[in-house]
C-alpha cells in the first residue's frame, strides 16, 4: 500500500511497473541490466476518492497524459528496487501537490498614512532637485 494521507492509500496492484534499461553512463552494466523503472498509474481506474481524481486530472503536469495516466521514469539509482521506491515516492508527492489548495490572494489598499508619507517624500525630493537648478536673475 502506498500511503498518501491518513485516510487515503493506494494498493500496489493499481500501479504498473516496467523495468527498462537506464540511459547515460554506466559502462557494460548499462547494456545488460534493466535497472530503471517506468511507473504507470491510471487515475480514472484507481480507488482514489473522487476529489483526488478531479484535482489530479485538472492539475497541470507533464507527467500526466491527456488520457489521465501518470507516467514516472525513475533511473536515479543503480538498483531497480531503489528506483521503484523512488518512483513510488515521486507519485505520492505528485498526488499530494495536486491536492493542495492555494490560499486566494486578497487585494489590499495602502494605508492613508503610508500614502501621506510617500507624497511627502516625493515633494521633499522634488524640492531638493529644484534647488539644484540655475537661478535666473
Amino acid at each position: 500500500m502506498l500511503k498518501i494521507s491518513n485516510s487515503v492509500e493506494i494498493p500496489l496492484s493499481e500501479i504498473e511497473f516496467d523495468a527498462i534499461r537506464a540511459q547515460g553512463a554506466g559502462g557494460q552494466n548499462v547494456n545488460k541490466v534493466s535497472s530503471a523503472v517506468h511507473l504507470r498509474f491510471d487515475i480514472a481506474q484507481s480507488s482514489l476518492p473522487v476529489y483526488y481524481k478531479e484535482r489530479l486530472l485538472a492539475f497541470s503536469d507533464q507527467r500526466i497524459s491527456s488520457d489521465g495516466i501518470i507516467v514516472i521514469k525513475a533511473q536515479k539509482f543503480r538498483s531497480q528496487d531503489k528506483n521503484r521506491d523512488d518512483a513510488l515516492e515521486r507519485l505520492s508527492l505528485l498526488i499530494k501537490k495536486a491536492t493542495v489548495v492555494k490560499k486566494s490572494r486578497r487585494a489590499t489598499k495602502p494605508s492613508k498614512n503610508s500614502q501621506k508619507r510617500r507624497m511627502d517624500s516625493k515633494n521633499k525630493r522634488g524640492k531638493v532637485k529644484s534647488l539644484r537648478r540655475k537661478i535666473d536673475f
